[in-house]
């Protein structure tokens, strides 16, 4: 066996270089390389022994016919956390690894530890691998949680050698890491954190985790930027990606999965914290809309689609005089660009002379739209504060809203339909094209007034009634 190999890694981005740079090529930071060693170390095995893979005992993987694969679907663990579930795709797989990612003191740890607590009371023996607290201070958060089942195993451990062998000892059903980036693999030598340890830390997890169908949840700090800290190629290894959103000084929570080989990445979870940890909001759509102020200019309900779930949320517009010569543009939730564009079209198409204006696009209960169809509420907000002019009772919108000036169709106008008919809303306007394709027992059976319209103008005037020039 040779000697340990010397390589210069780069911590923001895991560029590897046989000398110590300045400034690294590939993302530009500054003294951002740290010298790691890492042993040479080649591990031969047997061309004889065949055996299916993930198997355990180290033989290579002989290829199946893709016909003769069993499609009988992955067999999963609930929480028993129904958002945590919705945002995994219906439960963790078996034998999968979930690095889920969030600002400090976001609620990480409290959510882990009450699925943990949930499966040990439920299904059998989970361990709980703590690198940044002792066992102490996980029991005080555990008494606060209400966590206290015999078959929730906490260790305190930050050597991966050991973590694994403890899961081959006790045999749990879950595993979760609080966090990868405390682990450590001594042979390497470099400091725990690292780019190297982070991924070979990773790797001896996972694949322990495909062995002995163990899900694992990993626990990873974010940057300044809010990515989850450590290589790309970490978020390539995991099977799901979660990140956990909202804002210090907000109870709500949202989880939203970044990648899922298991499901959809379009679900989110909404959770609000509590003395007794996270709980669920069972109804996301009157919890976003409870604090919207009656009769104000600048505030309009957009119906917009989660994944399978649809949400009504208020999306507020400020437009103010600029005071310097160049308008100020400042969003919050939405893309900035597609604000941008949509204040072109209002400007160009629609004859609102708001091209010198400063204009603020917020989205209240700190959830991100992300889909096409919340154009129409942003140029609603917007005309709005405009005019200092309330929308319409009642009415919720949504719609896509494109360079001519069109309205374009939706996907899913039904089920956002109904939400609003759910929550009480008399009016929605939408595209024409959506109320074409809607069936007449859908159009009768709604009790709503549905408006159509083709022109982001014509959608305007049915919101306000009349608009001027």
């Amino acid at each position: 066996m040779k000697g340990a190999k010397v390589a210069f890694v780069c911590q923001e981005c895991g560029y590897e270089s046989a000398r110590w740079m300045g400034k690294c090529p590939a993302c530009d930071s500054w003294n951002s390389f740290v010298e790691e060693r890492r042993p040479d170390v080649r591990v031969s095995r047997p061309i004889s022994s065949v055996g299916a893979g993930w198997g355990g005992s180290g033989a290579v993987a002989a290829p199946v016919p893709i016909g003769q694969i069993s499609a009988s679907g992955e067999k999963r663990l609930s929480t028993g956390i129904g958002e945590f579930d919705r945002v995994l795709g219906g439960g963790v797989v078996a034998g999968s690894v979930v690095l889920i990612g969030g600002d400090p003191g976001i609620g990480k740890s409290t959510i882990l530890l009450q699925a943990a607590q949930s499966i040990a009371a439920s299904k059998g023996v989970v361990l709980y691998v703590t690198g940044e607290e002792s066992v102490e201070q996980v029991g005080l958060r555990a008494a606060r949680l209400g966590a206290g089942s015999d078959s929730l195993l906490v260790l305190a451990e930050t050597d991966v050698r050991a973590v694994v062998e403890a899961m081959v000892t006790i045999d749990p059903v879950l595993v979760v890491i609080d966090s990868i980036q405390t682990m450590e693999d001594v042979e390497l030598g470099s400091s725990p954190g690292s780019i190297g340890q982070v991924r070979e830390c990773t790797n001896r997890l996972m694949r322990a985790a495909k062995e002995r169908g163990v899900p694992v949840f990993l626990v990873g700090h974010v940057t300044k930027s809010g990515a989850i800290a450590g290589p790309k190629a970490l978020e390539h290894v995991v099977d799901t990606v979660l990140y956990f959103e909202g804002e210090g000084n907000h109870a709500h929570r949202i989880i939203r999965a970044a990648k899922n080989r298991y499901g959809s990445t379009n679900e989110v979870g909404i959770f609000v914290m509590t003395d007794r940890g996270l709980a669920e909001v069972e109804n996301p759509s009157e919890a976003l809309l409870s604090e919207r102020p009656g009769g104000a200019a600048g505030s309009v309900v957009v119906a917009s689609v989660e994944g399978t779930r649809p949400l009504l949320v208020e999306v507020q517009a400020l437009v103010a005089r600029s005071v310097t010569g160049t308008p100020r543009r400042t969003t919050t939730g939405v893309d900035y660009n597609r604000t941008a564009i949509i204040i072109a079209v209002l400007d160009r198409r629609a004859g609102f002379a708001i091209g010198t204006e400063d204009i603020y696009v917020n989205v209240a209960g700190g959830v991100t739209l992300t889909e096409p169809a919340a154009d129409l509420g942003i140029a609603t907000a917007i005309v709005s504060s405009f005019r200092n002019i309330p929308a319409a009772p009642k009415t919720a919108v949504f719609g896509e809203v494109g360079l001519a000036g069109e309205l374009r169709g939706v996907s899913q106008a039904d089920m956002r339909v109904n939400e609003a008919k759910r929550l009480g809303f008399k009016r929605c306007v939408l595209p024409s094209h959506n109320v074409k394709s809607m069936t007449r027992r859908q159009l009768a059976g709604s009790g709503v007034e549905i408006v159509g319209a083709s022109t982001l103008r014509e959608a305007l005037e049915a919101v306000f009634a009349v608009v001027d020039g």
